[in-house]
C-alpha cells in the first residue's frame, strides 16, 4: 500500500515538474526506455584541492557533500590530476582517454605558429578534433556538457568554448517558449538576482580592498561583473539545464562549476571569497542529486570530483621585479641577440576569461573592448607562453646545444626560475635549478620531495608533457621542493604545475563504484573514465560488488545483513534487482540474509533474483523457495563470500484452517570463518501472531536451533514481523540475544517501512559469547526507495579458536 501511494505521488510530481514541461515546450527529445537503465551525472568542482575540500567539510561549508559521506555510502578518493594540472588536460584524459593532450593552458599552435589559449573556441575545437581522431570512445556520447573545455562528444553542449552560451535548441526557441521558460523558473531567476546582488556587493567590497592593496584599478573593475557572472549566473543556468536533461533521461551529464576556481585565481585558494562560493556549489549539487533521484527514465548516479587543486602563489613579476618575458629577453641578449621585443602574453592569467562562455559573438566583442583578449606574438623572436606556473619558451630557430643550455642556466641561476626543463633524449629530461642539474624521471625525489603524494607518476608525466609536439624548447615550472610556488601570471592562486597542492584533487564516489584494479591507491582521470564507461554499460561488464573481504586476524568481525527486498520492487514501483544489489554492496557485508526473492516468476519477468544479486556481489548463495508453484518460486536466500555448506532448508508451520496464507520457511547454512563454523539461519515469519508462535516453536525445536549440529556461534536473522516486545521475540530472547539491544552506545532503529521507519520487525539474534561491535540501519536515499524495508547490518566479533600446539605438531607430522 505504501509503495503504491509513493508511486502515485512520484508520478504526480513528475507531471507537475517544471523541467518536464520545459523539455516538452522546447520539443527536446526524451531518451525513452527502461526506467532502470543506468545514468550518470558527473559534477566537477573546478580547482578545489583535496586539502581545501577537507577544510571546507570541517568548516561546515559543504553540508550536502558531508551528508553523502555520512549517510549515502559515498567514499572520498585521492585524485591525481596528471600534468599539466589544468582542466583541458584533465578533461581530455577523462573524455577521450588521452594523457597530457595539451602542454599547458597557453602554448604555440603547431600549424598557425601563434600563441593560443584553451578558452578560445577555435583552439578548443582543434584540440578536441585531434582527441576524437585517436579512436577512443567519447565519454559524453548522447549526453550533455556544461561549462567544459570540450564537448566530450556530447549531443548537446552549453557554455563551452566551442559552443558559447546555450545550445542551439535554446537559441532557436520560440520567444513565447522562452518567456514560459523564464516564468516557470521565476523563483530560480529571482534567486539568481538576489545572489548576484549579494555577490556584487561582496565583489565591490573586494574591489575596494584590492585598490587599497595597490592592485590595478581597471583589472579590479573588470573582476566585479565577471565574478558575479561566473560564480552565480553561470552556475544557476547550468543547474537549470542539468535538471531539464535529467527529466529527459539523457544517459550522461557533465557539469563543471567554475566559481571556486575563478575566485581562487584572484584571491587565493584559502581565501574567504573562494570558500564562500563553495556553499552555493554545494546547494547546486544537492538540487541536481534530488532531481536525479526522481528521474522517471533512468537510475542516475551522481559523482562529484575536482579536476585539480590550486596553490597559493606570488607572481614572478612581484618576486623578481620584472616579467618572465624580460628574463628571457635578457638571457638571449647575453647570447649576442639584440633588439628583441618579446611581448607579454596576457600576464593576467585566466581570470575573467571564462565569463565569455555565457554568450557568443556579442560577449566576445564586449570583452575584446574591455581588453580581455590577448595580442598576437611575433615569431621572429623567441616566444613565451606562460599563463600560470608552467611556461614554454619557443626558440626562433634551432639553437646549438651549448646556446640552449646557456639560456636554460641563465633562467635558472640568474633569473630564479625554479625549474627549467629540456628534452635531452627520448624519455629523459634535463632539469636545471639554481642548485644544479638533474635528470628526470630518475631524480624526481630530489626535485619534488620524497613525500610528494604522486611522486611515482609526476616524473613520467613531466616527460610526457615536455615531449608534447607543441611544447616549448624549454619548459619552465614555478615550483620545486623547497621553493615557494610562483606563477608567471599575475594571480594569487594558480595551477598547471607539479606541486602537491596543484595535483591533489578529490573524487567523491558511491562505495560500489566499479573502479578497476590499478597500480596505485589514488585515482587519475582515466580511472574515472573507465569506471564511468562500465557504469553506463559501454564496456565489458565486471561484477562490482562487495568484494571478497577475507578476515585475517584470529579473532575477527563478521558483517551480517538481513534485508527484506520486497521482490526487488521499490517504493517508486520500479522492479530493479541491481538497485537492491547496490544497496547491499555499499554496506560491504560478509553474509547477507535476504527475504522475499522471486525466481522465475512472471511478475518479475522470470528473473532469478537470488542468482543475479549473488553474481553482482561476487558471492555464493543458497536459496530456499517457501512457495513453489510450477516453475515459479518465492523465498529466502543466504549469500556469502566465505566457504559455506547447506545444513537445512525447510518450511515452517502455518495456521490450521487457513490454507491460503503465504507459506513461510527457513534456511540454515554453516559458514567457515578461519576454520570455525558459524551457524546462520535466515527466516521470514508470518503476519498473524498465532502463526508466528507456531513458527518460532519450530525454530527453537530439535530440527533447528536445538539440533546437535547447531553448536558454537549461532546467528538467527530475518524478517520476523514481530516487535521486540512480542512473545515471539521474548521466546527467542530466552536463548539468544538481540544484536541491536546488545550493541553499546546504540539506540535501536526501526526498519519498516523504509520511508517512515516506525517498526523494528527485522532482527539479528546471536548466541551468548558473541560481541556486537557495531550496528547499522542504512537510511540512504537508495535504501529508502529500493524496498519497503531498510537493511539491518550487525558487526559481530566471533572468537576464532587457535589450534593447539599439539594439533599443529600433529598436522605438520
Amino acid at each position: 500500500m505504501l509503495s503504491r501511494i509513493e508511486t502515485l505521488f512520484r508520478r504526480l510530481r513528475r507531471n507537475l515538474s517544471r523541467s518536464v514541461w520545459l523539455a516538452r515546450l522546447l520539443r527536446l527529445p526524451v531518451s525513452e526506455g527502461s526506467s532502470t537503465r543506468p545514468g550518470l551525472i558527473m559534477v566537477q568542482i573546478d580547482g578545489l584541492s583535496h586539502p581545501q575540500f577537507e577544510r571546507a567539510l570541517n568548516r561546515g561549508e559543504l553540508p550536502f557533500l558531508r551528508r553523502l559521506l555520512r549517510r549515502e555510502h559515498y567514499r572520498m578518493h585521492d585524485h591525481y590530476s596528471g600534468l599539466p594540472s589544468t582542466t583541458p588536460a584533465v578533461q581530455a584524459e577523462l573524455f577521450y582517454g588521452v594523457k597530457a593532450a595539451v602542454p599547458a593552458f597557453s602554448f604555440r599552435d603547431r600549424e598557425s605558429r601563434r600563441i593560443v589559449r584553451m578558452y578560445e573556441p577555435d583552439t578548443a575545437a582543434r584540440v578536441e578534433a585531434l582527441l576524437a581522431s585517436n579512436g577512443n570512445e567519447a565519454l559524453l556520447r548522447d549526453g550533455s556538457a556544461y561549462s567544459d573545455s570540450y564537448t566530450g562528444g556530447a549531443a548537446e553542449s552549453h557554455f563551452c568554448p566551442s559552443s558559447m552560451g546555450w545550445g542551439s535548441t535554446f537559441r532557436a526557441a520560440n520567444p513565447l517558449v522562452l518567456l514560459a521558460f523564464l516564468l516557470s523558473n521565476f523563483y530560480s531567476f529571482l534567486r539568481v538576482a538576489v545572489l548576484v546582488a549579494m555577490e556584487l556587493g561582496l565583489a565591490l567590497h573586494d574591489f575596494v580592498r584590492g585598490l587599497i592593496a595597490g592592485h590595478d584599478f581597471f583589472k579590479e573593475l573588470k573582476f566585479v561583473p565577471t565574478r558575479a557572472a561566473i560564480s552565480i549566473l553561470l552556475r544557476e543556468l547550468c543547474v537549470i539545464g542539468g535538471k531539464i536533461d535529467i527529466s529527459r533521461g539523457l544517459p550522461v551529464i557533465h557539469i563543471n562549476f567554475l566559481g571556486y576556481d575563478e575566485q581562487s585565481h584572484r584571491r587565493g585558494p584559502r581565501s574567504l571569497f573562494a570558500h564562500w562560493t563553495l556553499k552555493g556549489i554545494d546547494d547546486a549539487v544537492a538540487r541536481l542529486w534530488r532531481a536525479a533521484n526522481h528521474s522517471a527514465w533512468r537510475h542516475y548516479e551522481v559523482w562529484v570530483y575536482s579536476d585539480h587543486g590550486q596553490a597559493a602563489v606570488q607572481s614572478y613579476l612581484q618576486l623578481q621585479g620584472y616579467s618572465l618575458e624580460d628574463a628571457v629577453t635578457a638571457a638571449f641578449e647575453k647570447l649576442g641577440t639584440t633588439g628583441l621585443n618579446i611581448r607579454s602574453q596576457n600576464a593576467g592569467g585566466i581570470q575573467t576569461q571564462r565569463v565569455r562562455f555565457l554568450g557568443g559573438r556579442k560577449f566576445q566583442r564586449l570583452f575584446s573592448v574591455l581588453g580581455i583578449n590577448g595580442g598576437e606574438a611575433d615569431e621572429q623572436y623567441p616566444l613565451v607562453a606562460a599563463l600560470g606556473p608552467v611556461g614554454h619558451v619557443y626558440f626562433p630557430h634551432d639553437l646549438a646545444g651549448d646556446a640552449r643550455d646557456f639560456v636554460a642556466r641563465e633562467l635558472a641561476h640568474m633569473h630564479k626560475v625554479p625549474l627549467v626543463l629540456s628534452v635531452t633524449a627520448p624519455g629523459t629530461l634535463c632539469a636545471r635549478t639554481d642548485a644544479g642539474e638533474f635528470l628526470l624521471p630518475q631524480d624526481r625525489a630530489a626535485l619534488f620531495g620524497a613525500q610528494h603524494p604522486f611522486l611515482d607518476s609526476v616524473g613520467e608525466d613531466l616527460v610526457r608533457l615536455c615531449e608534447h609536439a607543441e611544447a616549448g624548447d624549454l619548459v619552465l615550472l614555478g615550483w620545486r621542493d623547497g621553493v615557494a610556488p610562483m606563477s608567471f601570471a599575475t594571480e594569487n592562486g594558480a595551477h598547471a604545475g607539479a606541486s602537491p597542492e596543484e595535483t591533489h584533487a578529490f573524487a567523491l564516489l558511491p562505495a560500489d563504484t566499479p573502479l578497476a584494479a590499478r597500480e596505485h591507491e589514488y585515482l587519475r582521470p582515466i580511472d574515472l573514465r573507465n569506471a564511468a564507461l562500465q557504469h553506463l554499460g559501454r564496456t565489458e561488464n565486471r561484477p562490482r560488488g562487495a568484494g571478497k573481504r577475507l578476515p585475517a586476524a584470529p579473532t575477527d568481525s563478521l558483517r551480517v545483513m538481513t534485508y527484506n527486498v520486497h521482490g526487488c520492487v521499490g517504493m517508486d514501483g520500479k522492479l530493479d534487482v541491481e538497485r537492491i544489489a547496490r544497496v547491499i554492496a555499499r554496506a560491504r557485508p560478509d553474509v547477507v540474509a535476504l527475504q522475499e526473492l522471486d525466481v522465475g516468476r512472471q511478475r518479475s519477468l522470470g528473473m532469478d533474483q537470488a542468482h543475479l544479486i549473488a553474481r553482482y556481489l561476487e558471492m555464493e548463495f543458497h536459496f530456499h523457495p517457501a512457495m513453489h508453484l510450477e516453475e515459479e518460486r518465492y523465498g529466502d536466500a543466504i549469500l556469502t563470500h566465505l566457504p559455506q555448506r547447506l545444513v537445512k532448508a525447510g518450511s515452517l508451520p502455518g495456521l490450521a484452517g487457513k490454507p491460503h496464507l503465504e507459506p513461510r520457511g527457513a534456511l540454515w547454512v554453516a559458514a567457515d570463518l578461519h576454520g570455525r563454523e558459524v551457524q546462520i539461519i535466515n527466516t521470514h515469519m508470518g503476519l498473524y501472531p498465532r502463526e508466528r508462535i507456531a513458527q518460532v516453536a519450530t525454530l527453537l525445536g530439535s530440527d533447528w536451533l536445538a539440533h546437535e549440529q547447531c553448536r558454537g556461534p549461532v546467528i538467527l536473522c530475518g524478517d520476523f514481523n514481530a516487535l521486540p516486545s512480542s512473545p515471539v521475540c521474548c521466546q527467542i530472547g530466552a536463548q539468544l540475544r538481540d544484536a541491536q539491544a546488545e550493541a553499546k552506545h546504540h539506540r535501536p532503529h526501526a526498519t519498516f517501512s523504509s520511508r517512515l521507519p516506525r517498526m523494528r520487525i527485522d532482527h539479528i539474534f546471536i548466541s551468548p559469547g558473541l560481541e556486537v561491535s557495531g550496528i547499522e540501519v542504512s537510511h540512504s536515499e537508495l535504501a529508502r526507495v529500493a524496498s519497503d524495508h531498510l537493511p539491518l547490518i550487525a558487526e559481530i566479533r566471533i572468537p576464532v579458536h587457535r589450534p593447539s600446539a599439539a594439533n599443529r605438531a600433529g598436522r605438520s607430522a
